[in-house]
């Protein structure tokens, strides 16, 4: 449910930047480790853009893939899909230094 709320956020920073201008299109940045489901956004997007400047706009969705670094050795890595721990050395002291990404990359206006 709290996707009501970011695509909220999305609509009112998109009609900000427009001012009178329509909203063609948004372009948004989701790292791996977002909480943010794409469908959802677009599912309450579709409604609350509805009479706005922005009706009708695309939404467009990069996905950026995760990163851990290893806090033993340095190991910069990218996680498996079942286990956080350093491939150099297995250490479980790691930490994710990319993919919590999430922010609008740029609005295409009229």
């Amino acid at each position: 449910m709290h996707e009501l709320a970011v695509t909220q956020s999305i609509l009112d920073i998109a009609l900000k930047h427009a001012g009178s201008r329509t909203v063609r299109q948004v372009q948004l940045v989701l790292g791996q480790f977002s909480s943010i489901v794409d469908d959802s956004v677009q599912f309450y997007w579709d409604i609350i853009a509805k009479g706005t400047l922005a009706e009708g706009a695309q939404l467009r969705f990069e996905r950026i893939p995760g990163e851990m670094t290893c806090a033993a050795c340095g190991k910069v890595f990218r996680p498996g899909s079942e286990t956080f721990t350093c491939p150099a050395c297995a250490s479980s002291a790691v930490r994710v230094t990319k993919g919590r990404e999430f922010y609008v990359e740029s609005i295409d206006v009229d």
